[in-house]
Order: C-alpha cells, then sequence, then structure tokens
C-alpha cells in the first residue's frame, strides 16, 4: 500500500471480516450481516485490495488469517467499536429517564467505570445509580423491586427474570508462587483470606482443600474485596476468586498439590421481562461485554472465498 495515498477503509467491509472471523464461518457471517455469500466474498476482496495486501490465506479447505489480517483485524474491531459507540450516542441524545444497576464486587471494580463511563457517553440524559453488594443482598433488592438490573454471581438463589451468562474460571490467587510453595511444603499450615460466611466461593475452596486434604486455617476474613486484595498483597495468605479485578502485584498461583476448582457461573438478573428502555440499553452494553461471540477456537474459517 502506497503511503502517499489515503485509503478509507470500507466499515461494511470490516465488519464482514471481523464477523466472519468471530462466527468462525463467512457462511454464518452472511446470515447474520443479511447478506450473500457472493457480497461477502465481494467485501473480502475489496478489504484486500485496499490495503493491497493479503489478508487471508488457504490453510487445507479453510481460511486463516495472514499476520497482516490479524492486524487490520484487530484495528477493525477498534473502528467498529468506535462507529457503533457513535451511532448510540447520536441515537440516544434524547433517551432520558433512570435506571438502577447493582453488581457483586468482583465486576464492580473491573467493569463498572468502564460501562459507566460507555453508557453515560451514549447516553447522557438517563441517570444512572449503581450499587456494590454481594449475591444475598442484590438478589434481595431485585425482588423487592429496588433494582432494574443485578450482575452476580451464579448462586442458589435465583429470579424470575435470570439470564445466565458465560461461566468464570476460579484460580487461587496471591501474591507469589514461592509464597504458596512455603505454606505447602513446610510445616506452616495453608493461610486463607476469605470473605466473611456466607460465601461461595469460601465453601468452595474450603471443600476443595479438605478433599485434597491440605490443612488450611483462616488468616484473613473481610466483607469487602479490597480488604481480600490487601491482605493478599501484604502476604497474608492466599484466596479464591476469578481474574475480575485482579491487582497488579498479585497473580494466579499453581501448584500441584492444590486443586482445581473449576469455573462459577454469571447471572444478569432483570426485575421484569420487559425493561425500560434506559435499562434495556445498559443491559446490551453489559451482554456485549461479558458475552463472546460464538467461534471456533482457531481463526480459521471454512473455505467459500476465491
Amino acid at each position: 500500500m502506497s503511503q502517499n495515498k489515503r485509503v478509507t477503509f470500507d466499515l461494511e467491509a470490516l465488519r464482514t471480516l471481523v464477523t466472519g472471523i468471530e462466527l468462525g464461518s463467512f457462511a454464518l457471517a452472511a446470515v447474520k450481516l443479511n447478506r450473500s455469500t457472493s457480497a461477502v466474498s465481494a467485501q473480502l476482496k475489496k478489504l484486500e485490495q485496499q490495503s493491497g495486501l493479503p489478508l487471508l490465506q488457504k490453510s487445507g479447505r479453510r481460511l486463516e488469517l495472514t499476520a497482516n489480517g490479524e492486524l487490520l483485524m484487530a484495528y477493525g474491531r477498534r473502528l467498529l467499536a468506535l462507529n457503533d459507540e457513535a451511532f448510540s450516542v447520536l441515537c440516544g441524545r434524547h433517551l432520558a429517564g433512570s435506571v438502577s444497576l447493582g453488581m457483586q464486587e468482583d465486576f464492580g471494580e473491573s467493569l463498572l467505570p468502564d460501562l459507566l463511563g460507555q453508557f453515560a457517553r451514549a447516553f447522557p440524559q438517563v441517570e444512572v445509580s449503581a450499587s456494590i453488594g454481594r449475591n444475598g443482598e442484590l438478589v434481595q433488592a431485585m425482588r423487592q423491586g429496588e433494582l432494574d438490573l443485578a450482575l452476580c454471581w451464579q448462586g442458589d438463589e435465583n429470579t424470575r427474570f435470570m439470564q445466565a451468562l458465560p461461566a468464570a474460571p476460579l484460580h487461587w490467587i496471591g501474591r507469589s508462587d514461592a509464597d504458596l510453595a512455603r505454606w505447602l511444603t513446610g510445616e506452616e499450615t495453608l493461610p486463607l483470606l476469605l470473605f466473611d460466611a456466607p460465601c461461595m466461593m469460601r465453601s468452595r475452596a474450603i471443600d476443595a482443600l479438605d478433599r485434597a486434604a491440605i490443612p488450611w486455617r483462616v488468616a484473613f476474613t473481610s466483607r469487602s474485596l479490597s480488604g481480600i486484595w490487601a491482605a493478599a498483597a501484604a502476604g497474608l495468605g492466599i484466596t479464591l476468586r476469578s481474574r475480575f479485578g485482579l491487582p497488579a502485584g498479585l497473580q494466579v498461583l499453581q501448584h500441584a498439590r492444590l486443586p482445581l476448582l473449576g469455573k462459577l457461573g454469571i447471572a444478569l438478573h432483570t426485575g421484569d421481562e420487559r425493561l425500560n428502555p434506559a435499562a434495556e440499553r445498559l443491559r446490551d452494553i453489559i451482554l456485549e461485554r461479558l458475552v463472546p461471540p460464538v467461534s471456533q477456537p482457531s481463526s480459521t474459517v471454512e473455505i467459500f472465498y476465491r
């Protein structure tokens, strides 16, 4: 591509490329985007013509991104996100009202600032109230009609209008593997940093260690996640959490003796089957952030593009 010639990439062609790779199928992308397969093929060719570079290459009977394709894919996602945000802002300038959102603390620290920033830019006339709490508190608030939306860990407490989201892997988290090795191989009992009971992760951690016959003791309890993180950073012990909100200076710990904990489900609770327009828009933003597109495990797609 000549650097003296300015090229404006076709956003619809970029959407086709991004959608096809994310779905693992350009045929599925054609269906989702309501286009013919020949139109999809033409748009992919247009991107290669605009860039002057090969973006896709054959791998057997499939296609995969070239190095240039991977680079354009990354920029394409960013361009489309900005385009879609601009559209939402223009369409939502006259959306008014209010929405109340509750989040479990893990999500509140890691997701809430970005979500609220994105929502406020798109819908500046909507008043948002947000609260951080534990699962039981949030579910109770939903049942009492105090919240429009609540993002929680999925436990035994359900609400009528609850949507299950992709589960999050659970990890043992602490300051260093060296601390962990000392606790597991020395004479010290494994120190745990836990929320006050009742707590799903507290129960999972204790049950897993008991099954693995690993002696443990509760070294620190807190009602706040920031307290757990502070204790872990001070080297007081390890905790069981997801990667949501993992602070710098802490890490996922691995040791042959530590039991694997699998995943914990996430649930988005809504106060009604039909939300008010403001709450519906906020729900969509949360789902876009937490529900990845259905895709195959690699960046190869079935071939029909020539």
